[in-house]
């Protein structure tokens, strides 16, 4: 990390002026080799400071607007909300405000703005720190926050936006021994069997990760593969595979495993964890509908808004506006379909998404199944250890929060359901 901080701040201006101003993904810009020219600390500092001022950035305006008269352009704003995440955090005043008045004077539009920057942040050092725990927990955009009060109640929105408010942990998945494992990283096992580190540091530093014994992959994300409960020999597919979490699972049962996914760069990284966890699985860059074959299980983890991840991604709010909902949930639906025709009879399906939106978990399946006769859900493949009945949903899925578990940091929201194939 460098001594002033400067590189790692710079960074994390821009990137919260690509994922505000541009609509993009913090993955996708990292992925694209933005934090590339960092040293491995400032690029870490500036990826926390840039998540940091995600999470907390309803606070971090509510005590700025105390000293602004009007917004100043978003790469300014931008400086001073990072500053006044790190400020109300406790970290020094004048490294802070040297930092942020060395960004936007050097900016070749904005650095007559250098004076403001310095006059507001100084207020902020004086009262900031001890205004921002009297504020309310940061709420998601209407766009958001609207559909999902609709679907669940103001209460447990409120619920879910204190986990996004405190973060994730970090959860990993045991190729074998989830005992073992969470004994030689110091974590905790979960009810579901994942295990979880409050504070996971340098992943690939942990206790086990050369040698390929776990991966990392969110509690809740790790259910679908369990709840497919794939058998060894059986010949299973999993589409839209990548980043490979639930590939990894069902290659470790020691099932005939193929996964497909669309994106080269994306079935890389899956390539990558099966070579380094020592797993066998058929990789396939292609599209879905392109797919044939006929399958003993199949897992369908469908692309889908992702709101079910946002405490894990808090860029998601800001960098989308839900105007993509709609054709994801027409692509959920041909997919599930085209999945349908893959499944031999007799063979089980799992459908799941990574959000917190109906339409894209509980009305998809209710939908197949009136479209589908010779599909059922199968409300036994849910009786998995750690599954609570109250997740259990009317349909026969499975409705996952990231206000389950919330003592113990919560988890991703998720829609999980099981349908078989008749005879």
């Amino acid at each position: 990390m460098s001594d002033t901080g400067l590189p790692a701040r710079r960074s994390a201006i821009y990137l919260l002026d690509q994922i505000i101003g541009e609509g993009k993904l913090m993955p996708e810009l990292i992925g694209a080799g933005v934090l590339d020219k960092l040293d491995p600390a400032d690029r870490a500092r500036a990826q926390r400071l840039a998540t940091e001022t995600l999470r907390g950035m309803e606070r971090a305006d509510r005590i700025l607007q105390k000293h602004l008269q009007k917004y100043p352009p978003l790469t300014v704003r931008n400086a001073l909300r990072v500053g006044t995440i790190e400020l109300c955090a406790g970290e020094a005043a004048h490294g802070v405000v040297n930092s942020m008045v060395n960004v936007v004077s050097r900016h070749k539009h904005y650095g007559h703005l250098k004076g403001l920057v310095n006059a507001v942040l100084r207020k902020v050092a004086d009262k900031g720190a001890e205004q921002w725990p009297t504020l309310r927990t940061p709420r998601l955009p209407k766009w958001l926050r609207g559909p999902l009060v609709q679907a669940w109640g103001g209460e447990t929105v409120l619920a879910m936006e204190a986990v996004h408010f405190t973060g994730a942990p970090l959860d990993l998945t045991a190729k074998s021994d989830a005992a073992a494992v969470a004994e030689a990283v110091k974590g905790d096992t979960l009810p579901t069997g994942s295990v979880r580190l409050t504070d996971g540091g340098q992943v690939s530093a942990l206790a086990g990760y050369t040698a390929g014994d776990w991966w990392v992959q969110d509690a809740a994300a790790a259910i679908p593969a369990k709840v497919l409960d794939a058998q060894a020999g059986e010949k299973v597919l999993d589409l839209c595979a990548a980043p490979g979490g639930k590939t990894l699972q069902l290659a470790a049962t020691g099932a005939d495993v193929t996964a497909v996914d669309i994106s080269e760069g994306r079935m890389e990284r899956v390539k990558q964890n099966l070579v380094r966890t020592k797993l066998d699985a058929t990789t396939l860059v292609e599209d879905a509908f392109n797919v044939t074959g006929q399958y003993d299980a199949i897992l369908l983890d469908a692309p889908c808004s992702a709101t079910g991840t946002i405490r894990r991604h808090p860029d998601l709010p800001f960098a989308k506006d839900g105007s993509e909902f709609g054709a994801l949930i027409e692509l959920q639906e041909r997919m599930l379909d085209h999945a349908a025709t893959l499944l031999k009879p007799g063979g089980r399906m799992v459908f799941c998404t990574c959000s917190l939106l109906p339409d894209e978990g509980e009305v998809q399946v209710e939908e197949a199944l009136e479209r589908h006769s010779s599909l059922s859900v199968d409300r036994k493949a849910l009786d998995r250890p750690g599954i609570e009945p109250a997740w259990i949903t009317e349909e026969g899925g499975l409705r996952l929060r990231p206000d389950h578990w919330a003592d113990r940091g919560g988890m991703d929201g998720f829609y999980v359901a099981c349908l078989r194939k008749s005879v």
